[in-house]
């Protein structure tokens, strides 16, 4: 497996982005970065971002969070942000992701944690949270899912899906810019570009979208039905927080508030926005898990 690593000098002065980069090896040679913000002793709150954007998708919602006295960490996925990047598409498979962030959760031996995941951070986050249903404390879900391949497909992903496998051209800040209402900074746009010096660092972000089982006898379809019978069983606080705006999991909210017991009686909330939700609506994003980290303590 040939690992690419980008310069660490496209990261400089990034807007909004001023954190101490973290990092460990997930497997031998092959990195992952993290944000690790806020008091190390209190209960950590793990925010996972999907495609094809990085940690850099939180960076207003991290300060607000750790400000309230919370652990804030937020990785870059393989193939994404300051991690290492593995060269070829046949490189990542849904299997390899799950046991990366596994190996970087157990070697940081992390507990009693609140999840935050969106898009492919919920495709992952909410298996490992079944996995490990010991380490997780709660979850927050804004604009994810964990599907099995056995509902139909929204028209606009086949279209996503076949454009990341075939377009010669991918501009990840456009892609990001279309999944969000407000208008981002050329900087803005910038800084998700930044991971991706050249096309062939990409390969991450364009295998993503084949890797989501759409079909019941895709190889992420068993182990993603194994995660929904824990879910189904799962009574710790389990809260949605979508957005008003995305055309690609408008009423999963509703599903999984319906299936899984932990959604009773929470504080569900549409928040204003697209896709990428953390850039429409950060305040009102990190309020929620603010509130529900409070309500705990209260308790």
């Amino acid at each position: 497996m040939r690992i690419l690593r980008t310069d660490e000098a496209r990261f400089q002065s990034l807007p909004d982005y001023p954190f101490a980069p973290h990092y460990l090896d997930v497997e031998p040679g092959l990195r992952m970065h993290f944000v690790d913000e806020g008091p190390v002793a209190a209960s950590p709150v793990v925010m996972l971002h999907g495609e094809p954007s990085w940690s850099y998708l939180y960076r207003h919602m991290i300060p607000l969070v750790a400000s309230a006295g919370h652990r804030v960490l937020a990785p870059d996925l393989i193939g994404f942000g300051k991690s290492d990047k593995p060269a070829s598409v046949t490189d990542y498979s849904y299997q390899r992701h799950i046991n990366w962030l596994t190996h970087w959760l157990e070697s940081l031996e992390l507990t009693n944690i609140t999840l935050v995941c969106q898009n492919w951070g919920s495709l992952l986050g909410l298996r490992l949270a079944a996995e490990k249903p010991h380490l997780f404390q709660r979850i927050i879900v804004g604009n994810g899912m964990l599907p099995t391949g056995e509902t139909r497909i929204p028209p606009v992903f086949t279209m996503w899906k076949a454009f990341a496998t075939h377009s010669p051209w991918f501009p990840v800040g456009r892609i990001v810019q279309l999944g969000t209402e407000r208008a981002l900074s050329r900087a803005e746009l910038a800084a998700y570009e930044a991971p991706f010096p050249s096309p062939e660092y990409k390969a991450g972000a364009r295998a993503f979208p084949k890797l989501v089982p759409i079909s019941p006898d895709d190889p992420a379809s068993e182990p993603n039905r194994a995660a929904w019978k824990v879910l189904e069983k799962w009574r710790k606080p389990f809260i949605t927080c979508f957005s008003s705006g995305d055309p690609i999991t408008r009423g999963g909210d509703r599903y999984m508030q319906r299936r899984i017991p932990g959604a009773y009686g929470q504080p569900h909330i549409t928040l204003r926005g697209g896709h990428f939700l953390q850039e429409d609506s950060p305040e009102d994003f990190a309020r929620i898990i603010n509130d529900a980290l409070k309500s705990v303590r209260a308790a």
